[in-house]
């Protein structure tokens, strides 16, 4: 994969979404996977695999991508300790924790209005 040209629709798209600040956030947090992973760290520090355990339906891959893709956003610390065998353990950063009251609104908003879209 080559350089993407200036004014390709990718491009325009991305330019827009650095510009929107409510489109910006949605990117951060959007997906399938990134709020429950986030959700799942609000009491504190996991590691991969309880993390794993607690989220029904993800794979090791897409859980792998999803943290890398939050560690890369500041949401997400990742730590390695030097034992035998690694242990890697995952936490929110302090920018992830202002989302949480966010969160929280919107699990009630979801709440509300699933009951009426079923």
């Amino acid at each position: 994969m080559g350089i993407r040209k200036e004014n390709s629709t990718n491009s325009q798209n991305e330019k827009y979404i650095t510009e929107c600040d409510l489109a910006y956030a949605v990117c951060k947090i959007g997906g399938r996977w990134k709020i429950l992973i986030l959700g799942k760290l609000e009491n504190g520090k996991l590691r991969f695999s309880e993390l794993r355990n607690q989220i029904d339906g993800i794979t090791e891959r897409m859980l792998t991508l999803q943290l890398r893709d939050l560690e890369k956003e500041g949401l997400v610390k990742r730590t390695v300790y030097a034992e035998v065998p690694p242990r890697v353990d995952y936490e929110l950063t302090e920018i992830a924790t202002d989302l949480i009251p966010i969160w929280r609104q919107l699990e009630s908003w979801g709440a509300r209005h699933k009951k009426v879209t079923k």
